[in-house]
């Protein structure tokens, strides 16, 4: 507790050590972020021919720890010192030490950019459990947006837990004062179920009117995922702006050739981006909302 309270009465300091707790975890994103869909696609074969009858394909074990990172191009082991986030890559000039490939820069990206996010979680939410429950949503949308963007793939074994976790976090009531962090049980279960139904029923109505698919299973169970942290009450602002900034990027990536009307989308990453400025600003941008409007 005495901990707790010098860092709360130093938060330069306790964003700094989350900082570079983020640029740590970042590392650790990326191998999820590369690994985890090859992974389930070893298990889907491996269900498949068991569904057939026949004996299960022999792969070489492969999951988050084993085999060591390597470089893809000549199989050379990442060791330590080139393993460090960010600046092993500016070290190294975004280039392998053995062959001299180039390292796509999307490693050194991530790491940032988790360090940068969870950051600002640290200012925002300071030393405690709601700091903790926060960073674990921000790196688990991060690492959901990574994967839909290359596979177009929002993995149950990460949806469904962030759904549970956010539904205990508001039946033990973490908070401040007896008001709760990010929503009551009531609110939190509602906005699962709310969330989860709201898009099924835009899907099925979708598919019904064009013949198409409009989107996966995947996106519903991140809405309501998102739906049991805030509670219902920030499933209209999470809906709007993913849909809006969701929509102006399509428009802007269609004018500029690189997609036509024809071409698939990822929502999912629009509901992370979203889901994540309403955990941190959703009331304050209701507020104004409100005030701008008149309605308050």
């Amino acid at each position: 507790m005495q901990s707790l309270a010098f860092l709360g009465n130093q938060p330069a300091i306790f964003v700094s050590l989350i900082f570079i707790l983020g640029l740590l975890v970042g590392s650790f994103l990326n191998v999820v972020i590369h690994r985890l869909p090859l992974m389930l696609q070893r298990d889907w074969r491996a269900q498949c021919a068991s569904l057939l009858d026949q004996p299960p394909p022999t792969e070489e074990t492969y999951n988050l720890v084993v085999p060591r990172s390597a470089c893809p191009h000549c199989g050379h082991v990442i060791g330590a010192l080139e393993n460090i986030p960010v600046l092993s890559y500016l070290a190294l000039r975004g280039r392998c030490s053995a062959c001299k490939a180039r390292i796509s820069p999307r490693y050194p990206l991530v790491e940032a950019l988790t360090a940068a996010l969870s950051a600002v979680v640290a200012w925002h939410f300071g030393p405690g459990w709601v700091c903790v429950f926060a960073l674990v949503v921000t790196w688990s949308l991060l690492t959901l947006t990574a994967i839909d963007l290359d596979h177009k793939l929002l993995p149950d074994i990460i949806t469904l837990p962030l759904l549970w976790l956010g539904l205990l976090v508001s039946l033990f009531g973490f908070g401040w004062e007896g008001r709760p962090a990010f929503a009551d049980l009531r609110s939190a279960v509602i906005g699962a179920a709310a969330g989860y139904l709201s898009l099924w029923l835009l899907y099925h109505a979708f598919r019904l009117l064009t013949g198409k698919e409009g989107m996966g299973y995947g996106d519903f169970k991140l809405l309501g995922a998102l739906g049991a942290w805030l509670g219902w009450q920030g499933l209209p602002l999470i809906i709007l702006l993913s849909t809006v900034v969701g929509a102006g990027l399509g428009v802007v990536m269609i004018i500029a050739g690189k997609r036509d009307r024809q071409t698939q989308i990822p929502f999912g990453p629009y509901l992370a981006a979203a889901g994540w400025i309403a955990m941190l600003w959703g009331n304050d941008i209701t507020r104004a909302y409100l005030s701008i409007s008149g309605l308050d």
